[in-house]
């Protein structure tokens, strides 16, 4: 039987995901935020997220990138998983969202078309507790979200909210309007929000 395109969609993600928690492998290690053995290849040349929220500024340099999957690494240990504009995954920030599992297609892969109206996305996110005690994880926990966009001068401003069991949570993306690329967003990853500016 033929999988849904939002199971398809959710597959390169899911199974890097996956991976991550199968033992030493590159992505293993920069999701869990444990520094490697060995010293560790540059990152990729070329964009970068710039970051505030964290105890500090980070920039994050992207050292991989599968379709619209990326992964990015900052001083410290800190990682972040992206899809699209969106943070999917974090390490190395303390509590937070440790994956997440979209149902369909996320409204945020092309902005643009919010403009015709609001539109509901559902996903399941995992929580990761304090000094990744497995007792404090939260698996499966089920959002509903509404987005909206307001036109701003040449931008498309996404408002995002979201409600899930014990959760409410807002997020903000700025879009070109002409492009739908997203430029700027504010991000809640679990404990902090990220107000995140790039590539």
């Amino acid at each position: 039987m033929a999988q849904p395109r939002g199971v398809r969609r959710g597959l390169p993600l899911l199974a890097a995901l996956v991976v991550a928690g199968c033992g030493e492998t590159p992505l293993a290690t920069a999701l869990s935020g444990a520094r490697p053995l060995a010293v560790a290849a540059a990152p990729i040349a070329g964009p970068v997220l710039r970051v505030a929220g964290a105890s500090r500024p980070l920039t994050f340099a992207l050292v991989q990138e599968q379709g619209d999957w990326r992964l990015w690494r900052a001083g410290g240990g800190a990682a972040l998983a992206t899809q699209g504009p969106r943070i999917v995954a974090t390490a190395g920030l303390g509590p937070g969202l440790a994956a997440t599992r979209h149902e369909g297609t996320d409204p945020l892969a092309d902005p643009r078309t919010l403009r015709t109206g609001p539109a509901t996305s559902r996903r399941s996110i995992d929580l990761r507790g304090a000094g990744d005690d497995p007792a404090g994880m939260r698996f499966g926990v089920a959002l509903t979200c509404e987005l909206t966009t307001a036109p701003d001068v040449g931008w498309l401003v996404v408002t995002e909210r979201c409600a899930g069991p014990g959760l409410a949570f807002e997020n903000r993306f700025v879009a070109e309007a002409a492009t739908g690329q997203v430029r700027r967003s504010r991000q809640w990853i679990g404990d902090i929000v990220l107000e995140v500016e790039g590539p």
